[in-house]
């Protein structure tokens, strides 16, 4: 049993969020492992230096993420009021999403499974200090 009235209890609870700007993208299909090359690349990375990372990336992921970060560094520079010269990628990472499973018809009247993976992919940005 919690302790304390409905109302304190949400205060609390809001005061532990994290207040960083993110952006995150659900159901993207794309694997978690493809994702992640790209991910690793930017991790750590200012947004510029992310930016042209992304752009030049021969990955289809890259596409994907570069629109995402986009998006968190809009979010930062309309929501929070932070410049973008000074942000840099804090934590990005994908978390397995749900799988599409399909069939494909194969010799001799089998039937192979087909999974079509999905991921949920965060972007989280801070300035430094």
């Amino acid at each position: 049993m919690a302790k304390g009235h409905r109302s304190q209890i949400k205060r609390e609870r809001n005061a532990q969020k994290d207040t960083r700007p993110s952006a995150k993208l659900s159901y993207a299909r794309i694997s978690v492992t493809k994702a992640c090359f790209v991910l690793d690349a930017i991790r750590g990375k200012d947004v510029q230096t992310a930016l042209a990372i992304l752009e030049y990336n021969p990955r289809y992921g890259s596409t994907i993420i570069r629109k995402l970060l986009q998006s968190a560094i809009a979010n930062a520079e309309n929501n929070n009021g932070m410049n973008p010269e000074n942000l840099y990628v804090a934590e990005c990472y994908a978390n397995r999403g749900p799988i599409m499973k399909r069939i494909k018809p194969r010799a001799q009247g089998r039937a192979y499974r087909i999974e079509k993976l999905s991921s949920h992919i965060t972007v989280v940005l801070d300035e430094k200090k």
